[in-house]
């Protein structure tokens, strides 16, 4: 089976279009060499692409399938120039960061900021996960550093102390737990939540613990950031469950401790071996290491 990217982007122009004259002329092509190129792919393929009409071209369920894995090449390709451009005006490397909910939100911002500044030939690319898809992803050498909530030093790797944090509730003034210094996390499990959106790491956190206590979260609402949650609770919209060190300045909150062992959330950096990173990036990982011992 043989096709090149202009088969791809002919295949999409039309399905965009439903006319092949005028993909032709978006992809740079005569109409004739057009079709014929559409032939050929339907040939190669055994199916067709298009339903044939008066008024034109119509994607067939093939066609929809091909479309979804050529989308994702053309992002891909378009991600792979934007990480290249850099070099073309001086960049000199670029180092890749995994870390979870509570690092990308109350830590990183600043200390990346201060590095870059500092050196402002490096480029940093910065991805929000889950602290144990981050410890798989430094041990199998896809990320150069991690800045994880994990307690030990996972096999294989090196861990240093980056910051230090612990989850605590927030609730509204006036509720019933906002006369409690501390709570188990299982005995707020029926209380309506306030969360981050699916996917970020301490929705994650938060759901999987309590999937393990045999029950689920009442998710009332999800929001974007820490400070949305901290608001949302001080409306009485619900209680949330938050890093200390992102509860922002809002009246109408009472916090309460998790007496959980796994609420202290002291953060570390990992990586798989500092001796083997890059010079940009056993700079960047110095610098984070620094911040940590200032944070002791």
């Amino acid at each position: 089976m043989r096709y090149d990217l202009p088969d791809l982007r002919l295949v999409a122009a039309i399905a965009d279009s439903g006319s092949l004259t005028r993909a032709a002329e978006q992809v740079h092509l005569a109409p004739s060499s057009a079709s014929h190129r559409l032939t050929q792919l339907e040939a190669a393929l055994g199916v067709p692409l298009f339903s044939r009409h008066a008024r034109g071209l119509t994607p067939t369920a093939a066609c929809e399938s091909l479309l979804r894995h050529a989308r994702q090449v053309f992002a891909q390709l378009e991600q792979m120039h934007a990480d290249l451009a850099p070099y073309a005006s001086g960049l000199n490397s670029q180092v890749t960061v995994f870390a979870n909910t509570n690092a990308i939100n109350c830590f990183l911002p600043e200390d990346l900021g201060d590095f870059m500044r500092e050196n402002p030939r490096v480029r940093i690319s910065l991805e929000e996960q889950p602290s144990p898809a981050i410890i798989q992803a430094v041990a199998a050498g896809q990320v150069d550093i991690g800045v994880v909530a994990a307690d030990g030093a996972p096999a294989g790797l090196e861990m240093l102390p980056y910051r230090r944090d612990r989850l605590v509730l927030i609730v509204p003034l006036g509720h019933p737990l906002a006369g409690r210094q501390a709570v188990a996390f299982g005995e707020v499990l029926a209380e309506p939540f306030v969360c981050l959106h699916a996917g970020s790491a301490i929705h994650t956190f938060m759901m999987n613990h309590a999937a393990r206590l045999g029950s689920r979260l009442d998710v009332r609402i999800q929001v974007r950031s820490f400070n949305a949650v901290c608001r949302m609770v001080a409306a009485g919209v619900g209680i949330g469950m938050v890093p200390r060190s992102s509860i922002a300045v809002v009246d109408g909150l009472k916090t309460v401790e998790i007496t959980d062992e796994w609420a202290p959330r002291d953060l570390q950096l990992c990586v798989r071996s500092s001796e083997a990173l890059t010079p940009a990036a056993a700079a960047l990982f110095a610098h984070l290491a620094c911040k940590g011992c200032g944070s002791a």
